[in-house]
């Protein structure tokens, strides 16, 4: 126990340490000033500019970056479905792999583009080494690099005066791989190699087993994809037991490092937003809200799961630490790293649209599976996913002034801008469609008989399963609880297009407030004005989250895990 402790503390240690260093550093990057690395990068950047046209010195209204966006996004994912429909006739396939299925194909690029990862195969036995590096890994760094470009054009909304554009998409889109993402998963990259992460080009390797048995051992570039699949938000595993194989995920210090990646940059992106709105204390009421929804959730589940299954103990079967057991619920965790920093793990991967799992959500006690979906249910903003946890929030921040402003008579001002009708039409679209799509498809998958089919486990927990699915694919989250067979042609598309609503018909909407706002001029604060910088406006903030996602999904979650929890059957 004092080991996990250790490591949760080391955790938050360098998150502390990150969050300014790392935070300060995109705000340079994204206003275009001095930054460290300069010689290297700038001339990458004017190659590709010249490349591909683009010039760097333009910037574009809302609704070209917007459009803009979705062209790239398109020949992206047209991109990576044909790869893997082609891919039995392509190089470096050393396991002669053949054509990914035409259902699969689509929800796997689909999932891809819209950093949700989630997947319905085996990587190892699915896709081949080329699919992985030149489509998966490919598509990891450009959605982790789009939301981040989406989140930033929202702060220059907010923050410019009288601006009727909001940056340049393909100027964000290259200073973000190149500066932030490329350098950071090179590192991340060789600390995971290091540590055993596999990193070849070689084909499976039959084996004979101690037992007598044949065993085919994987090769691949794992320990790359690793690297951003964990900073980019991604989740995305070269294995199919994503980063609970130790293939991918070998040792302690690679967990960490794990845990830590996919929780720096959203957390940084907070301090970018007050650097860039020239007030440091906005960016600390946002991160004390995002900090706060997350170690909450932490400090339910890891005691939830430290304390094991009720049943376990009725059973007098012991469920204490010894020196031979890390003790706790271990159905689904590894022992290597026990009930408390799995929860850890989980809590992080939920919070964020990460999805990687180092254990299988679906063995978690109820209350803690619940915790885990709460978490997507409120759009992961605690921190949430690179970029799309900032401009989730903000949409949060703008309703909450739009509350206060309610409850004081006065019209709601957030960064010195006016919030009126057409931004909060905007918010409430924003806040709606995912709850529609998940819960629409959820209530059809749960009455028709071919998707009851692929249910592991009747009652509450089998309602759960398919709620997490259709959750976490809008959200953009794609963990999964594993008991659900999701790779059906009705799963496979219609998690699809909850993947596509989740990503851009919420980045649209984000677009419309920022150039809705950035075409306002300031108003000077006034005695009337409702102080948006302050702890008080950080709880008001949690309070809005928590309540508009309890109203709209608590039926959810009462006859999932609350029932289940209260039934004792688990």
């Amino acid at each position: 126990m004092a080991q996990n402790v250790i490591d949760i503390v080391v955790l938050v240690g360098l998150l502390a340490v990150s969050t300014p260093l790392l935070g300060t550093y995109m705000a340079r990057v994204f206003t275009n000033k001095r930054a460290p690395g300069d010689r290297v990068f700038l001339p990458v950047e004017r190659l590709a500019y010249r490349v591909c046209g683009v010039d760097p010195e333009s910037e574009q209204r809302w609704t070209v970056y917007a459009l803009s966006l979705l062209a790239f996004s398109l020949v992206a994912v047209v991109v990576l479905y044909a790869l893997q429909r082609l891919q039995g006739h392509l190089p470096v396939n050393p396991d002669h792999l053949a054509a990914v299925p035409p259902a699969l194909s689509f929800n796997t690029a689909v999932s891809f583009l819209t950093n949700t990862n989630w997947q319905n195969y085996a990587g190892e036995d699915t896709m081949t080494q080329l699919t992985q590096m030149a489509g998966l890994v490919t598509e990891m760094f450009a959605s982790a690099a789009v939301g981040i470009a989406v989140a930033v054009a929202l702060i220059r909304g907010l923050t410019r005066a009288r601006a009727t554009t909001l940056g340049n998409f393909w100027v964000d889109l290259t200073r973000i791989l190149t500066r932030v993402l490329v350098p950071l998963s090179v590192v991340l990259a060789v600390i995971f190699i290091a540590q055993g992460a596999v990193e070849n080009l070689h084909a499976t390797t039959m084996v004979t087993t101690l037992t007598g048995l044949h065993q085919g051992i994987p090769g691949g570039p794992a320990a790359s994809q690793e690297a951003i699949k964990q900073l980019g938000t991604n989740g995305g595993g070269y294995y199919g037991a994503n980063a609970a194989h130790p293939f991918e995920n070998p040792t302690g210090l690679t967990n960490l490092v794990s845990n830590w990646a996919l929780l720096a940059i959203p957390f940084a992106l907070t301090w970018t937003f007050g650097v860039m709105a020239g007030n440091r204390r906005q960016g600390y009421a946002v991160l004390g809200a995002m900090a706060a929804l997350f170690v909450t959730a932490l400090v339910i589940v890891a005691p939830l799961e430290a304390a094991g299954n009720a049943h376990f103990a009725q059973a007098h079967v012991t469920q204490a630490t010894t020196a031979a057991s890390p003790g706790g619920n271990m159905e689904g965790k590894e022992v290597r790293f026990g009930p408390v920093l799995s929860a850890a793990f989980g809590s992080s991967s939920t919070s964020t649209s990460t999805g990687s799992v180092d254990s299988a959500h679906d063995s978690y006690t109820p209350l803690a599976g619940g915790v885990l979906l709460f978490n997507m249910m409120l759009g992961e903003v605690s921190p949430g996913g690179d970029g799309s946890g900032l401009y989730g929030m903000l949409v949060f921040a703008l309703l909450a002034v739009f509350v206060a402003g309610l409850m004081v008579g006065r019209t709601p001002e957030y960064l010195g801008k006016k919030v009126q009708a057409a931004e909060m039409k905007l918010v409430v679209l924003y806040l709606l469609l995912v709850p529609l799509v998940a819960l629409t498809f959820s209530a059809i998958s749960v009455v028709m008989h071919t998707s009851l089919a692929s249910l592991g486990n009747p009652g509450p927990h089998g309602l759960t399963e398919v709620a997490y699915a259709f959750v976490s694919a809008s959200n953009n989250n794609g963990s999964a609880f594993a008991g659900l067979s999701a790779n059906t042609d009705w799963y496979n598309t219609t998690l699809g297009i909850c993947m596509l609503v989740g990503r851009f018909a919420l980045m649209v909407p984000v677009l419309a407030i920022a150039g809705s706002l950035g075409r306002k001029q300031r108003v000077p604060v006034s005695p009337g004005t409702f102080p948006t910088g302050t702890p008080l406006f950080s709880v008001l903030l949690i309070g809005i989250a928590v309540i508009v996602v309890g109203l709209t999904y608590f039926p959810v979650l009462a006859l999932g895990p609350i029932v289940e929890h209260l039934a004792g059957k688990f």
